[in-house]
C-alpha cells in the first residue's frame, strides 16, 4: 500500500545560512499514529509546516494521498488538519462562529450535528456562544483543536497540542486522537511529553539538528535500544564481585551494597540461575528492584550520542 504521506530529499535553508532541514526521507502510513521527537530547534515544526503548505521548502518533494503538496495545494490542504503550537484565534468571535468559519474555508457544507459532536468531545459545547477572549488558555487550545478538525480531515498534524495545558485537556485530547485513528485518520504529532508518545504512537521518528536520525516501530525501538536492570540490594556489602558470578557481568554499586545486572531490551539472561548461584555462595539478598528504559531515556541517549 502506498504511504499516505511521502517525503523525499526534503531540505530547508534560510538566507542567513541556517540549515533547518537536512535531506529528509520519510513515509507515513495510512491510519497510524506517528510521533516525531526532537529537542527544541531540531526541525520538527519546520517539517510539519512544509507539509502543511505554510513554509516553502528549499528542495525535495512531498506528496499526500498521492498528490504533490505544491501542484495540488488545495486538494492536499483540504485533507489536512493542523493544530499549531501558537494560539492564533479571533478573540472577538464566539467559539461556534470561529469553528464554523474554519469549516467553510475548506469548502465543506454546513454540518451542525458534526460540529456539535466535536465541541462536546472537546468540552466546548457549554462555551459555544462565548467570545474567545473570555476563555482560559486551556479552553483556547481546545478551540484550536476544534478548528483543525472542523472540516473532517483524514491527515492530522498535532504540533505540541498539549503543551502547557491541564491534565483534563490532555486526557480529552488523547481520547479524541484514539477515536480519530479508529475512524481511519492518520495522526502525526510532536510532543514534549514523551510518555504520551510511548503510550500512543505506532512508530517514532527522532530528528536532531535538521536530520532524521531514526524511524522505527515503537516496540522494536524499545527492544533494540532499551535496557532492563535488576538491582539486588545485599544484606552485607562486598568488596568485589565473586569470580563465580562473572558470567552475568554484574556491577557493584553503592559502596558494595548493590549488585546490578543490566541486559538489553531482548532479555535473554538466566536470572533464576543467577539467584541460585548467589544462594550457593551464601550471598543474602535483602531486597531487589527492576527498571526498564523508557522511551524518554532512549530518546535522550540517541540525541546525546549525536550532539
Amino acid at each position: 500500500m502506498a504511504p499516505i504521506i511521502s517525503i523525499r530529499n526534503l531540505t530547508k535553508s534560510y538566507a542567513s545560512g541556517v540549515v533547518a532541514l537536512q535531506p529528509v526521507n520519510l513515509d507515513i502510513h495510512k491510519g497510524e499514529i506517528f510521533a516525531l521527537l526532537g529537542p527544541n530547534g531540531a526541525g520538527k515544526t519546520t517539517l510539519i509546516n512544509i507539509v502543511c503548505g505554510i513554509v516553502n521548502s528549499s528542495g525535495g518533494q512531498v506528496t499526500a494521498g498521492g498528490k504533490d503538496i505544491v501542484r495540488d495545494y488545495r486538494a492536499v490542504r483540504a485533507r489536512i488538519g493542523l493544530v499549531p503550537q501558537e494560539l492564533t484565534t479571533d478573540s472577538f468571535e464566539t467559539v461556534r462562529a470561529t469553528v464554523t468559519f474554519s469549516r467553510g474555508l475548506f469548502g465543506r457544507a454546513p454540518n451542525a450535528g458534526y460540529l456539535e459532536r466535536l465541541l462536546r468531545d472537546l468540552s466546548l459545547w457549554d462555551r459555544r456562544n462565548s467570545k474567545i477572549m473570555t476563555l482560559s488558555g486551556g479552553m483556547k487550545r481546545r478551540v484550536m483543536i476544534a478548528k483543525a478538525l472542523s472540516h473532517e480531515p483524514d491527515i492530522i498534524f498535532l504540533d505540541e497540542p498539549t503543551a502547557g495545558v491541564d491534565v483534563e485537556l490532555r486526557r480529552d485530547m488523547w481520547n479524541l486522537v484514539r477515536g480519530l485513528r479508529g475512524r481511519g485518520a492518520t495522526i502525526i504529532l510532536t510532543t514534549h511529553y514523551i510518555e504520551e508518545a510511548e503510550e500512543m504512537a505506532d512508530r517514532v521518528g527522532v530528528i536532531n539538528k535538521g536530520s532524521l536520525i531514526l524511524v522505527e516501530e515503537k516496540t522494536a525501538l524499545m527492544q533494540r535500544f532499551g535496557k532492563k536492570q535488576l538491582v539486588l540490594h545485599l544484606k552485607e556489602p562486598m568488596m568485589d564481585v565473586p569470580a563465580e558470578l562473572a558470567p552475568w557481568g554484574l556491577e557493584l554499586k553503592d559502596a558494595g551494597h548493590d549488585l546490578v545486572l543490566t541486559v538489553d531490551g531482548n532479555g535473554g539472561t538466566d536470572i533464576p540461575a543467577l539467584l541460585q548461584r548467589m544462594s550457593d555462595l551464601h550471598i543474602v539478598i535483602k531486597d531487589l528492584q527492576t527498571h526498564q528504559s523508557s522511551l524518554e531515556e532512549i530518546f535522550v541517549s540517541l540525541v546525546s550520542d549525536r550532539a
